[in-house]
């Protein structure tokens, strides 16, 4: 599920704006939702500290010691792969705004056919780029690759295993890991894991952890093959106390 941040300092049209896009959603059979709706900079800069997002839609002028563009450098520094969206009623901020890899620029006021001609481009250069995110099915589910914890094997299912929600799609193995960058590794016949997500690894009960209670098991094939990527890989600051020895290895 794609996650939305929305600020604007003006509560109707950031309500407005919010609903908008929830029809959008609705209408199109898109997979997404909006995790932040923000009238000041202090929120939105909060919120991108602890939580993964893949749109933020940002008012240019905030009416603050902060603008959007301050909001959208901090964003650039957290997140390369975000997709940002101005609006204002500025005209001439404008090429200030495409500064920051801009996806788009939308004047005030916003348009409800402006704004979905916009987000269904967004859709289509998400599924032009595989290597960031994965789609699902024909129904515009897509699932941002660092979201996923791990894939399970369920049968003729593969369940996609992340901190909000699980994904289920009749699929294999093989066609899937394909589309898979190189930090999701076989751990086990039954899971393949990411290992930048991984939080520490009991070797004494062969389970890999995941904040903030998932889990999957590591199976004795595999074994040596984790063992090697966490050596050798450094995927993530996650794993630099797996790395040093601290983990409850045997």
């Amino acid at each position: 599920m794609l996650n939305f941040i929305i600020c604007d300092d003006n509560p109707v049209v950031l309500e407005r704006l919010s609903k908008m896009l929830d029809a959008i959603f609705l209408k199109n059979n898109i997979d997404a939702q909006i995790g932040l709706k923000a009238l000041n900079a202090s929120d939105v800069i909060k919120y991108i500290e602890d939580n993964k997002f893949d749109v933020i839609i940002l008012d240019i002028n905030l009416k603050s010691n902060m603008t959007g563009c301050d909001i959208a450098d901090m964003v650039r520094k957290r997140n390369k792969n975000a997709y940002i969206i101005f609006t204002t009623g500025h005209l001439e901020y404008a090429l200030i705004a495409y500064k920051y890899k801009t996806f788009d620029y939308l004047p005030k006021p916003i348009m409800d056919e402006k704004l979905e001609e916009t987000i269904l481009r967004l859709m289509e250069d998400i599924e032009q780029a595989p290597t960031k995110f994965i789609r699902l099915n024909n129904n515009k589910t897509i699932i941002n690759e660092d979201e996923i914890n791990f894939i399970k094997k369920d049968g003729m299912k593969l369940v996609f295993c992340t901190n909000s929600r699980n994904y289920e799609v009749y699929s294999s193995f093989n066609k899937i890991q394909s589309c898979l960058p190189g930090n999701f590794v076989r751990c086990h016949k039954s899971f393949i894991v990411n290992v930048k997500n991984i939080s520490d690894i009991n070797y004494n009960k062969n389970t890999i952890l995941f904040a903030p209670n998932n889990f999957c098991s590591i199976g004795a094939k595999y074994k040596n093959k984790i063992l090697e990527v966490l050596k050798d890989g450094n995927f993530s600051n996650n794993l630099e106390h797996i790395n040093n020895g601290k983990s409850n290895v045997n």
